[in-house]
């Protein structure tokens, strides 16, 4: 049993919110700065500079929350299952205002929810080995009932960060905060989906996987 079942739900519930919160917080702010440009009167090319970052910084926070719906939200009862076209819809939104290139290469079918919302959470994983950007490669093996998901993040100068490889090997970081949070959540997902997850590298190209227990049945 991983340490980070001793976080409680409710102090794991307050971390992921925090996390969200943090995401959108910049794209809302420019759609505030926007229109307080508006407010300004007389200033024509001023006005038509804000309604373009309004219409993009919408666009921004909109991804994001359609994203972390799945990723982290309850996306439907207990038990249910999600279609991973879904995943993809909010997976290549999200990876628009990032600096990488999404490649999906996943068939579309119904998976079990915590499968889904851990391959989204490996996507945020290997995007941040990835920071001035590159191409992130999503795949999936085997069938519905026990997939191995695949993903491997290229690009210059890519890396793993020490707490995230630390998280991932099962030890608990230093501070426990809305910054290491999402690995942590996705070992926690892991572990509630039978799976164990990998992490990788090779010069400039990181590889993750996330797989069935060998003792899972």
């Amino acid at each position: 049993m991983s340490v980070f079942n001793e976080l409680s739900s409710i102090d794991l519930a307050a971390l992921v919110a925090s996390r969200v919160c943090h995401d959108i917080i910049s794209p809302v702010g420019a759609i505030t700065n926007g229109l307080e440009v508006l407010d300004e009167e007389g200033n024509e090319d001023m006005a038509e500079f804000a309604m373009d970052l309004i219409r993009k910084s919408a666009r921004h926070a909109s991804a994001k929350l359609q994203f972390a719906r799945i990723a982290f939200g309850a996306a439907g009862s207990a038990g249910s299952e999600i279609d991973l076209g879904d995943a993809q819809s909010v997976a290549t939104g999200f990876m628009e205002n990032e600096k990488a290139e999404l490649v999906w290469e996943v068939e579309r079918m119904l998976l079990p929810k915590n499968k889904v919302k851990l391959l989204l959470n490996l996507i945020l994983i290997v995007n941040q080995c990835i920071p001035r950007g590159g191409t992130i490669t999503v795949g999936m093996e085997n069938g519905p009932d026990e997939p191995v998901f695949t993903l491997t993040a290229e690009g210059r100068n890519a890396r793993v960060h020490t707490m995230i490889a630390e998280i991932i090997d099962g030890r608990e970081p230093e501070r426990i905060d809305a910054h290491t949070v999402q690995p942590i959540y996705a070992v926690l997902l892991a572990e509630e989906a039978g799976m164990t997850i990998s992490l990788d590298s090779d010069g400039e190209k990181i590889m993750c996987k996330a797989q069935p227990k060998l003792n899972s049945s």
